[in-house]
């Protein structure tokens, strides 16, 4: 398993302290106090950010370019910034530091397996949505297997394989199944974005 990357910097003394806990922390940790670059920021899974980097205001463009979870060390409560994934308060014990780190690399894991492009559009499972820029239409959990199944296919796919596959193909199934979910979801794409060629079909069957 991938062990968790993790930049701390801002801080010579948060650092030396970070340091100190090296033994008693589940990922691996790097401190700098030297500049930043963007190549040294994006070479990690998480950015730890003391609050006093924003004393020297040069690095904050290339940190919030960066793709990497940031989490904020900070003692203020005036400290407020939207580009941070988390916050921890200071002074913080161990493992509230690994549990802060964990549960943010689970939850952009969990965002990135729930977010399928699909041609022009965006499918987000968790909020059963399809969407295309602020636009969006809601799905239900079949069509979201069909889409998924339509995905995964580079050619057409006849319809029994798709009852197989959604439906669970046995002899009491409605022969119409795929057919009106098709039919319904056409409806609703072409209804909200004028598109009539997200699901094409053929002789061999449905393909995107």
């Amino acid at each position: 398993m991938h062990k968790i990357n993790v930049l701390s910097f801002g801080s010579k003394n948060f650092n030396i302290s970070l340091e100190e806990l090296k033994d008693h922390l589940n990922f691996k940790l790097t401190t700098i106090d030297t500049t930043i670059d963007s190549k040294t920021f994006n070479s990690y899974d998480v950015l730890f950010c003391h609050q006093d980097f924003f004393n020297k205001n040069s690095s904050i463009d290339i940190l919030k370019k960066s793709n990497s979870i940031k989490i904020l060390a900070y003692s203020s409560d005036k400290i407020k910034f939207d580009l941070f994934a988390d916050k921890i308060f200071l002074p913080v014990k161990f493992e509230e530091i690994n549990n802060i780190i964990e549960n943010s690399i689970a939850k952009k894991n969990f965002s990135k397996n729930s977010s399928i492009k699909i041609k022009k559009y965006i499918l987000d499972k968790n909020e059963k949505k399809l969407l295309k820029d602020k636009s969006y239409v809601l799905l239900t959990e079949k069509e979201i297997q069909l889409l998924e199944l339509l995905l995964s296919y580079n050619k057409p796919i006849s319809k029994n394989k798709i009852l197989d596959e959604v439906w669970k193909y046995s002899e009491d199934t409605d022969t119409h199944t795929v057919e009106t979910h098709i039919y319904r979801l056409r409806k609703k794409i072409k209804t909200k974005f004028l598109d009539n060629d997200f699901i094409l079909n053929d002789k061999k069957g449905y393909l995107l």
